[in-house]
């Protein structure tokens, strides 16, 4: 008996003694390498389940709220054309079917949520009618009914245009000075009169309507120079590419102000990323997959801004979708299964993923990294939602945007920094009252220990045990950290 003591502490010590040391952090905060300009924030898509009377809608939108943050982006989508086109049927005998009894109960309550703060709004799909198309296109007249498929024709009925921005200008106008006047010169009036400090000018134009930079560029124009007339202090954000590493030539063309109309602006240019798995990664894979095709959307991003800063310097960048979309995320299917499909750890790795690429993004000097989406739900897009479509409540995805908006904003001073670690990403930021702050992320499923420079003064985190509790906070009184697995942490140094 005494042998195999003897024999077990010999093992234990051994295994105390091959211990890997914690990674060592190093940070220089006397080394300044640019001021932040990146504002953490997030898109709405219009969908049912934030319809007025939803099991969900009160808290969603309280939640919204309480966030408090800037540079919102709300955008009725093709899915479901009820609740996003105004006018789904052409003007014609005398008659409009101008309609906005279920699209103004989201849009009032998106206001009232995101008041006192910037908005960028996006009626991204454009009336079906339109468009040239061998029959009239259709649309459900359940207004909660998902349809892929309204957004058919390549070319405008009215190809100047000019049809096209006339839709947007009354759209513009029903919400920002209280109504317009229809194409038979019959007036509207809506009673709101909103702030909307921009107007994003379509959406993912590389699969919607398949356009080429020129069609684009074209609808640009109409839209902006008809919504001026009506808003003249409206900005403006243009592209919405979906893949914008595919199409250089998008952004070539529509950042060069030799084609565009005189006087048309560009204040921001925006594009998207998702990370996306294949459909035979499982969820212990897919941690290799999201932070890998992640650094291939940072080399997307220095090349789009090299050309905007040739073209458009005084144009700003705001990357207003990023997200994760999980293999066959559409599909009809049991709660069972989604529930295996996307487990607990999804959302971590997926709001672990946000924060990296929120860091990078600050790095590169972006304006406004905007996670996708507030609300997502089974058939539209469940792996990107933030909230639970079915109680409301915050997901890790939420909570890791509620940690950096409290923590980070633009005027932080970014300065040189190390985790010592490949699988850490960290990134230390000096705050407008001179705190200092460390963002770390844990890019994998398993724990990392961290030797910090000097013990911290707290660590607020959001991971796998958090779940949809707010970050939760600890008092450190060691340099050595332990990160979880996919933890986001903000590390308050003294």
């Amino acid at each position: 008996m005494l042998t195999r003591n003897f024999l077990l502490l010999v093992f234990l010590g051994a295994i105390a003694v091959c211990a890997p040391p914690p990674e060592k952090l190093e940070v220089d905060w006397n080394k300044v390498q640019l001021t932040s300009k990146t504002t953490p924030t997030l898109q709405v898509v219009v969908n049912p389940p934030l319809r007025r009377g939803s099991p969900i809608h009160d808290r969603a939108f309280s939640e919204l709220q309480h966030l408090a943050a800037n540079y919102v982006r709300y955008v009725p989508w093709l899915p479901y054309p009820k609740l996003a086109v105004a006018e789904l049927e052409p003007p014609a005998n005398g008659k409009t079917s101008w309609e906005f009894g279920l699209i103004d109960p989201m849009m009032e309550d998106f206001m009232t949520a995101t008041q006192g703060h910037s908005v960028i709004v996006n009626f991204s799909t454009t009336p079906a009618w339109m468009w040239q198309t061998p029959k009239l296109t259709q649309y459900p007249n359940d207004p909660d009914q998902v349809n892929w498929d309204y957004t058919q024709g390549t070319q405008l009925r009215d190809p100047s245009g000019k049809e096209l921005g006339d839709y947007y200008a009354r759209l513009v106008s029903w919400y920002v000075n209280g109504g317009f006047t229809d194409e038979y010169g019959n007036r509207h009036d809506s009673g709101h009169h909103y702030k909307i400090d921009y107007w994003e000018v379509l959406n993912e134009v590389d699969f919607e309507h398949n356009m080429t930079p020129e069609q684009y560029t074209l609808c640009y124009d109409a839209i902006v120079a008809a919504i001026k007339r009506v808003a003249p202090s409206m900005k403006f954000v243009g592209l919405a590419l979906a893949m914008p590493g595919n199409n250089p030539q998008m952004f070539e063309h529509f950042l060069n102000p030799k084609n565009h109309q005189p006087g048309i602006p560009i204040d921001l240019i925006s594009y998207h990323f998702y990370a996306s798995p294949a459909g035979d990664e499982s969820p212990e894979v897919q941690q290799y997959t999201f932070f890998d095709q992640a650094d291939g959307f940072f080399s997307t991003v220095r090349y789009v801004e090299e050309i905007r800063r040739r073209l458009a310097p005084t144009a700003g960048t705001d990357v207003d979708e990023i997200g994760s979309i999980a293999a066959n995320d559409n599909d009809k299917e049991s709660p069972e299964r989604t529930a295996q499909r996307l487990p607990d750890s999804y959302w971590s790795l997926s709001g672990a993923t946000y924060a990296y690429v929120f860091g990078n993004l600050a790095e590169l000097g972006i304006d406004i990294a905007g996670e996708s989406q507030l609300v997502g739900y089974p058939t539209q897009f469940p792996s990107v939602t933030m909230l639970n479509w079915n109680t409301g409540a915050p997901n890790a995805r939420f909570r890791v945007l509620q940690l950096l908006k409290d923590n980070f904003g633009p005027g932080d001073k970014i300065v040189k920094t190390s985790s010592g670690s490949p699988y850490v990403y960290a990134l230390g930021f000096i705050g407008h009252s001179g705190e200092h702050k460390l963002l770390l992320v844990n890019k994998r499923d398993r724990d990392i220990d961290l030797a910090l420079p000097e013990p911290a003064k707290t660590i607020q985190l959001v991971d796998q045990t958090t779940k949809e509790a707010p970050p939760a906070t600890q008092q450190a009184g060691t340099p050595n950290i332990q990160l979880h697995g996919y933890e986001v942490a903000v590390v308050t140094m003294p």
